[in-house]
């Protein structure tokens, strides 16, 4: 098992651009379309896109394993949110990619009569939950940073104040411009966090708009899977912008 573990990690970049490409067709697709550009261009790029998505679920092929080894290992943290949001999330992810191999097989013609659409849209159902948790997580260790960061500031300012007369609490509108500042130097300092926060709030309009439950378009769609492809990417190729557990 961690053979294959090892043979999944390596065959994710691979997978990541493959998905830039995918959702690049998709975009540039739904742009030409929509500039009235020639049909057989666009076309051809759904079908590419098309074979694209057939080589992707070809590659992730036995995803679920390394899914529900990371849920193995997320059963482990001390922090009992944590715990819980990456676990579900894995779990949903090893679903996903499972309902992801049963599309494979219907779409290669190797499995007849299966209901690909009903198919398709458990994957996207299990796709989103995971996100769901992926942000939920991403959001707690951002509070748990900005507490921390707030009562370093304190502390310094007591200190800074001692035997001088304490100002007041600032007015609403002056909390709300410290809290967005310390919101964003806790993001700057954690780059890892706010990478991961950027992709997976661009991978959620994904299930989302596949789902109906937040119809936006395949422009959409398209350059929000490249843009979270791309983030993937950065976090393979240089692995300490990979939020750690």
């Amino acid at each position: 098992m961690e053979s294959w573990v090892r043979f999944s990690n390596q065959s994710q970049a691979k997978e990541r651009v493959i998905r830039a490409a995918q959702y690049a067709c998709t975009f540039l697709g739904y742009t030409l379309q929509r500039n009235g550009s020639n049909a057989e261009l666009v076309s051809t790029l759904k079908q590419l896109e098309g074979h694209l998505s057939l080589t992707r679920k070809l590659i992730r092929l036995g995803n679920s394993v390394d899914a529900l080894e990371a849920a193995k290992r997320a059963i482990h943290l001390s922090d009992v949110v944590l715990r819980f949001c990456i676990t579900v999330s894995h779990l949903n992810k090893a679903m996903y990619f499972a309902c992801d191999n049963i599309l494979w097989l219907g779409k290669t013609g190797l499995s007849k009569n299966m209901d690909l659409e009903k198919w398709n849209q458990r994957s996207f159902r299990y796709y989103l939950f995971a996100i769901i948790m992926s942000l939920s997580r991403d959001l707690y260790e951002l509070k748990l940073l900005m507490e921390i960061e707030n009562n370093s500031k304190r502390s310094a300012s007591k200190s800074e104040e001692n035997g001088v007369v304490p100002q007041k609490t600032p007015p609403p509108h002056r909390l709300l411009s410290i809290q967005l500042g310390l919101l964003a130097h806790v993001l700057r300092s954690n780059p890892p966090l706010l990478l991961d926060i950027l992709k997976n709030t661009c991978d959620l309009f994904i299930p989302l708009d596949k789902l109906g439950l937040y119809k936006t378009n395949p422009g959409l769609v398209g350059l929000c899977g490249v843009t979270s492809s791309v983030l993937s990417i950065l976090t393979i190729t240089h692995p300490w912008l990979k939020l750690k557990p």
